[in-house]
């Protein structure tokens, strides 16, 4: 009876070194994220495989690095000079994913804050080179599908062979000193009313060349039919039009005669 309490002693802290173990060894990805692993005793990271979704067994001396490997987005304000040195701030939003087969390569190459070490600097790069390039009133304006596509190709470039994919640039505000955006604003405004102006002189003015066409066409027309009318034809057509009166049960009717022309003299009411 004795001996049983140095017995089970023992076997207790057995189980509790394998609840241990096994607690350490058991690892959960969740869904959209990867692992890679950290061996500390042999070359570090193991850049040859990337852990998918699920439960997974490890050695308990071996650490999984767990990282998002989803399309993810990040928002940054930046401060950038335009062409002619003005400070400009300029807000945008990117959307990246890490490599999923090469996510050892990149934590082992770049750290687990590959965010802040390498996307930031990269996109601030890429601003600043582009909009560099342009004035505040491009910016503001007319430029900006053109400038989301150069900082989209230039941070490609700035991440290439870097183990991130970058898939859209979208910059959602350019803001400008005060007295800048107002005088582009004015300077826009007057714009927009001169193309107004310029658009009604134009209707006005294809609106009296379309007049004139018609008043032309009508006096050609009235000239040929003047030239086609002659004697005969129009003692043809008030023949035509005594018939159709004569027809009529509520016309009264009085022929006398004839006119000068030849044609009868009619006499009615209703």
């Amino acid at each position: 009876m004795e001996k049983l309490p140095k017995i089970g002693l023992p076997i207790l802290i057995g189980v509790v070194i394998i609840v241990i173990l096994l607690a350490k060894s058991l690892v959960t990805i969740g869904p959209g994220e990867g692992g890679v692993l950290f061996e500390p005793l042999g070359n570090g990271i193991n850049t040859e495989r990337t852990y998918g979704e699920g439960f997974h067994i490890v050695a308990p001396w071996n650490n999984m690095i767990v990282q998002k490997v989803r399309q993810q987005s990040i928002s940054e304000n930046m401060n950038v000079l335009s062409v002619n040195g003005l400070d400009i701030t300029v807000s945008g939003t990117i959307w990246f994913e890490p490599e999923f087969k090469n996510l050892g390569k990149l934590i082992q190459t770049k750290g687990e804050d590959y965010i802040n070490e390498l996307l930031n600097p990269s996109i601030n790069a890429a601003a600043k080179s582009v909009v560099g390039r342009y004035t505040p009133e491009q910016l503001y304006s007319s430029k900006r599908d053109i400038i989301e596509l150069e900082i989209l190709e230039e941070v490609r470039n700035e991440l290439d062979g870097q183990f991130v994919n970058v898939k859209r640039v979208l910059v959602e505000n350019v803001k400008l000193p005060t007295t800048i955006k107002d005088a582009i604003e004015r300077k826009l405004k007057q714009e927009q009313e001169s193309l107004e102006y310029e658009f009604r002189l134009e209707s006005a003015r294809k609106e009296a060349e379309k007049v004139i066409i018609e008043a032309k066409g009508k006096a050609e027309s009235n000239r040929i039919l003047s030239a086609s009318l002659t004697d005969k034809i129009l003692q043809d057509k008030g023949i035509e039009a005594t018939v159709k009166l004569s027809e009529s049960p509520n016309s009264k009717i009085i022929v006398i005669g004839s006119g000068d022309s030849g044609m009868p003299i009619i006499l009615g009411n209703q």
